[in-house]
């Protein structure tokens, strides 16, 4: 019963609070952002997509705990959902810096994003963590996409963008550490392109 209202309380905290980080916004101290109206409406699309994976992260992460039996794991699930919150945080703030708005699919997305965590949790540790190792690759590269993406001027996203991706990747190597499987690629493929669709959408609504 504790574990499900703390999931509770994760959702309700993710979906409807203000996050707030632990670690201070990643900026660049030399560098001045001045986008055209143009520039930021490309970047408020760019960063509103990223605040969908923070979303997402919270679900799989929360659900994941909540499926495994093993403390050591859970508590390894538990601080990744932590770092995951300052990148929720961030992205929030640069939204609202450029006058945009997250996603209003959100409480979708998150739905969508635990279930497919109990999943992976229901079918063991190995699976669960292969599923951290895959998520967290795919979002790696993303993120790289989007430092590309990005205007050049934009320098605030670019730090965030940058920082959160490096933290991705060593999400996805201490999971590879723990002992994670390595998936079936067409589960990878299926991965890969249920992310596409999710970044289409969010990308507009």
């Amino acid at each position: 019963m504790d574990s499900l209202l703390s999931a509770a309380d994760s959702a309700l905290r993710t979906l409807f609070a203000k996050p707030h980080a632990a670690q201070a916004c990643p900026t660049l101290a030399d560098q001045t952002t001045q986008l055209d109206a143009s520039e930021s409406r490309s970047s408020a699309a760019l960063m509103r997509v990223n605040h969908v994976g923070e979303v997402c992260a919270q679900a799989l992460y929360t659900a994941q705990a909540l499926s495994t039996r093993n403390p050591i794991l859970r508590a390894q699930f538990a601080q990744a959902s932590l770092e995951e919150t300052d990148h929720l945080a961030w992205t929030a703030q640069r939204l609202a810096e450029l006058n945009a708005r997250p996603s209003l699919l959100n409480p979708l997305w998150y739905a969508g994003a635990f279930g497919l965590g109990l999943l992976a949790g229901r079918l063991g540790d190995k699976v669960s963590l292969g599923f951290v190792v895959e998520t967290e690759l795919q979002v790696g590269a993303h993120l790289q996409g989007h430092l590309h993406q990005l205007p050049k001027s934009d320098h605030a996203s670019r730090a965030i963008v940058a920082q959160m991706r490096d933290d991705e990747l060593g999400h996805a190597q201490a999971a590879k550490d723990a002992g994670a499987m390595e998936l079936p690629q067409p589960v990878k493929d299926l991965m890969r392109a249920a992310a596409k669709v999710m970044t289409t959408v969010a990308h507009h609504i």
